[in-house]
């Protein structure tokens, strides 16, 4: 695929995507590794959250939308890894 979207039960403040659904998890991971460009979609109250099967690690995204400012952790990650923040 030229871009995937791909959503998220909580992510983690080491930058882990978490999710609750082993099915979910194994499309999600599919969609990473066949599409050029990675958006994630998590409004503000997936930061902090935890789940327990890790889907993937927020520096395999290119872009991330939320609706609000990330922590100060994740946002580290995002610029460190060049990874675009829509907050919207």
């Amino acid at each position: 695929m030229d871009i995937g979207i791909i959503g998220i039960s909580g992510i983690g403040a080491d930058g882990a995507l978490l999710d609750y659904d082993f099915r979910e998890v194994k499309v999600a991971q599919a969609i990473i590794a066949n599409s050029d460009k990675i958006i994630l979609a998590a409004d503000h109250s997936k930061f902090g959250r935890s789940a327990m099967v890790k889907q993937a690690n927020i520096n395999q995204i290119d872009v991330l939308v939320t609706n609000k400012p990330v922590p100060t952790s994740v946002e580290k990650i995002l610029l460190e890894n060049q990874i675009e923040i829509i907050i919207c």
